[in-house]
């Protein structure tokens, strides 16, 4: 069994035995939305535009607190940079940083307008040459309207380099 698939099994089993656990829930949410971002540390040497798709699935333990599972997709546009090699200049195409994660979520609602969160999981590589790796995103959200939420976030992958982003999103209640 790999590495990915056993940390995405004991995720899944902690996500279904706490939410079988749950005898109060009251109401569920499915949440979608896009968020776009700046990388930040080594990416940044190699994008500079980050788009995302943000799924996830919420279940109500208290009136101030949703836990769920959250997933969706992330895409790192690659840069084309120029480097000189002595007096030739050679153009560079870095490859498009891609991700899907796989998260628990957890929020909690001081007021019903403001919420503060996190998604923590492992963040499985798309492209060639992204193995993947630990994902923790954590999130200060806004609700606009009944259904339609801003949200400010910071990711941060530890892949074989440092994968870090601040994002703002539009996350849409279903």
């Amino acid at each position: 069994m790999s590495k990915k698939t056993f940390v995405m099994a004991i995720l899944a089993m902690v996500a279904i035995s706490y939410l079988s656990s749950a005898q109060h829930v009251d109401r569920t949410s499915f949440k979608a939305g896009v968020h776009v971002g700046v990388p930040l540390g080594d990416i940044s040497d190699f994008s500079n535009f980050e788009l995302g798709l943000d799924l996830g699935y919420h279940w109500s333990v208290s009136e101030m607190v949703d836990v769920g599972l959250a997933t969706g997709f992330m895409n790192a546009f690659g840069n084309t940079s120029t480097e000189d090699i002595g007096p030739v200049a050679v153009e560079v195409d870095f490859p498009d940083i891609q991700y899907i994660p796989a998260a628990a979520a957890f929020r909690l609602y001081p007021t019903y307008d403001f919420k503060l969160g996190a998604d923590v999981g492992y963040a499985i590589g798309i492209n060639e040459g992204n193995d993947g790796g630990f994902y923790v995103r954590p999130m200060i959200g806004y609700n606009i309207n009944g259904n339609t939420e801003l949200n400010v976030s910071y990711t941060t992958i530890s892949d074989n380099y440092d994968y870090s982003m601040i994002a703002v999103g539009l996350l849409f209640l279903f």
